[in-house]
Order: structure tokens, then sequence, then C-alpha cells
């Protein structure tokens, strides 16, 4: 595990610098100085970045890692390919949502852009018995999981309140409250425990949730009980319009240390070392040594939902940054350096996915609107005089646009 500072350390200034030097000494150390300067600034600037695990650099090198290789040591050529393949479908199927919900088909849409090697890479690391607990923008974990990508989009259309059987594929539905999931992971992970189940559960999460009380609460009880459950924080920098600086003192994944158990941060734009770290924490968590909390340093490319803007308070530069850290780019390049993919591959895979972004397109448009009515059945019961007359109050009111409609 890995250590970062929260600032970086201004440099000393060297005896020999002084003020007071002048004359032909001054101007005889004034390119060493400039050199010192500017080595000190680079040193400066350098120590900002954060100490992460990573296995593969932006520019798609594989660089070793003593504690996390053997978590990806049998990786072969053909499953790297998958892991792209999953994250250009996924990426894929998420733009042609924003482009429903610009369109008026969607009510609202939480893109997930540039978090795909976060999702890919953890949810890749599950096992089939394992339990996910997403939030609302999982949708590569949803993907890694089986569920059907049209199924997500029912309920941002409004036509149902999730789309899909939460024990079918061992996916939770989405949730809206902020940080609520990591209790509900929490109390799962503890029964599944009571039970003498291997399996473990993961609840997914951003760093605004990290400053809810229900995953402070959630970390206490999983460390008190030793719950099988890993925390995944998928920190995208912003939290809606918030930064990280405005949120903690100290890096996310430290905030473990003070509830006793384990917190490492990972490169969240690397698919092979969040894969990795992922199997480290769920391999532990099922061998009953508790939880773990895993802080994927990442970067929400574009609004935090479609009523977002974020030129209002983030600048481009920033974004510029962090495209250069594509994780789709940067697998794409130790594909091709490793003689992994031909240019076939990428081909087929572009015609799938604009395949995909048809199916998904048809599926939301053909979707059947819910019976109005279908609200006032599951409130009690055995019925209810109340629900009785709210239903026909509302029945009235319905029928009131068709008189209007006929004048």
């Amino acid at each position: 595990m890995t250590v970062e500072s929260t600032a970086a350390r201004k440099p000393r200034r060297s005896a020999g610098s002084k003020a007071g030097t002048t004359g032909t000494k001054a101007a005889g150390t004034t390119g060493t100085k400039r050199t010192t300067r500017t080595a000190a600034k680079k040193t400066a600037e350098k120590s900002t970045e954060p100490e992460l695990v990573q296995l593969l650099t932006p520019e798609g090198e594989r660089v070793e890692n003593a504690e996390y290789d053997a978590y990806v040591a049998g990786v072969t050529p053909d499953e790297l390919r998958g892991l792209y393949r999953d994250m250009v479908l996924t990426r894929r199927f998420d733009a042609e949502a924003t482009a429903l919900q610009r369109q008026g088909e969607l009510g609202l849409w939480a893109s997930l852009l540039g978090q795909e090697a976060a999702q890919i890479g953890s949810g890749r690391a599950t096992r089939e018995d394992d339990y996910v607990f997403p939030t609302y923008r999982e949708h590569g974990v949803a993907w890694c999981r089986g569920v059907d990508p049209t199924n997500l989009l029912g309920m941002f259309r409004g036509v149902n309140n999730g789309g899909w059987d939460p024990n079918g594929n061992n996916f939770h539905l989405y949730t809206i409250v902020i940080g609520s999931q990591a209790l509900h992971a929490t109390g799962y992970a503890m029964g599944i425990a009571k039970d003498g189940a291997d399996s473990a559960v993961i609840a997914y999460f951003g760093d605004g949730a990290s400053s809810q009380g229900d995953v402070s609460e959630a970390f206490n009880f999983a460390a008190v009980y030793n719950a099988p459950v890993v925390f995944f924080c998928q920190n995208n920098q912003w939290a809606i319009s918030e930064s990280n600086e405005k949120q903690t003192r100290v890096p996310l994944y430290q905030r473990a240390q003070g509830f006793g158990f384990p917190g490492v941060r990972v490169d969240g734009n690397d698919v092979l070392a969040t894969l990795a770290v992922t199997r480290w924490a769920l391999e532990r968590a099922r061998r009953g040594e508790g939880p773990a909390l895993i802080e994927a340093w990442t970067y929400r490319m574009g609004a935090h939902t479609t009523s977002d803007d974020p030129s209002r308070y983030r600048h481009d530069d920033e974004r510029a940054a962090w495209e250069a850290k594509d994780p789709i780019l940067r697998l794409r390049r130790h594909l091709e350096a490793a003689h992994h993919a031909d240019e076939s591959f990428f081909a087929e895979l572009e015609a799938e996915s604009e395949a995909l972004g048809k199916r998904v397109r048809e599926a939301v448009r053909a979707m059947r609107d819910p019976d109005r009515f279908a609200i006032f059945e599951n409130v009690y019961a055995d019925g209810h005089a109340l629900v009785d007359e709210e239903r026909a109050q509302f029945a009235a009111y319905q029928a009131s646009f068709a008189d209007a409609e006929g004048v």
C-alpha cells in the first residue's frame, strides 16, 4: 500500500542562494540558480501527483508491481481484448443514452464517461456469487454482471422503478439516495457471513458520498463485525460542483485506517490495476479477513448528470489533462504494442458498438408507458378506503383530459 502527501512541500532555499549575493559571483551562478529552481519546481509538481497502484501507464506500457502482479498474472491476450471490448461497448451505450436524453427520450442520465476502467476492472473481478450494490452510474459494472443495458434505461425514462430482478444477477437496483447503499451492502455482507457463505459484497459510491454519515456508519459496522464487504470509491474529482479539496484533508483511502481495515488507492483509468486490486480485496473478504476500501483515482469527463453544466465550475485544461490518461486509449496502446490485437479486431468492435447503439435506441422508443393506476395497487396488501378514494379522484382527473379533447 502507498501513502501520499496531500500537498507539495516547497523546496527550501540553500545557503548559497541568499539575497545578499551580488556582483560577479551572482552573475556566475544565475544559470545554476535557474536550473535549481526549475528542478525544484518540477519536483514540487511531481509530488502533487498521487501515489497509486498502476500496472499500465497512460502510454500503455506494462509496469511491474510486486504486491499486485500476481492477481493478473494469468490474464490472457483474449481476456485483455475482452476488457477492451467491455469498455468500448459501455462507452458506446453511455453515449447513446446521453443522446437519447438530449432528444427527450429520457428524463435524466448520469454518464460514466472516463470511468470505464474503474467499473470494468472491478466488475470483472467479481464472482457470480458475489453481490453488488451500485449507485446510479455503474453502467459498466451492470454490463459485467450481465444486466441488459436496455434494462437500465426504464427508470430514467420513467416507465419502471428499476427494470431488472436484483437477484437474477446479484446486482442491486440503482440507488439514488447518496451513500445509503453502503449500509445496505454492509448489512447484506453481515448476513452472508452468518450463513457461512464464502462470497463477498462490493459497494460502489463516489467521492461526494464519502462525506455522508451513512458511509461512515457502514465503515464502522463492517469493521466491528468483520463483514466481507469491499467499499469501492470512484473518486472522479468532483461531487457535482464540489472538488476534493473542499471535502477532505487526507486522501480518501486513508480513512480506512481510522476504522481498522486496509485502504488502497488505484489508478482508476488503468483497467488492469483496478482488476488486480479489486481481486485482492474480494479474495481477502472471502477468506474472512474483513472489509477493505479501494479508492479508484479517475475523472468524470462529462457532466454529473445531463442537468449539470460542468463549464460553470471547472476549466477545460483540467479535462484535457485527463483526456491524455483515457482508459480505453491506454489499453489500446498496450494491445497494439504487444501485438495482441489487429485492425480487424478494432473494426469488428466498431461495428458491434454501432449495432448496440441502434438496439438501445429502438428499445427505448419501444418502451410502453406504465399503467397510470398501478401506483395504487401495492400500497396496502388488503386495500384501504383512503387509497380507493384517491384512486377515484385520480380517475376523474384523467377523465377530464378526455372530456377536454372531445370538445
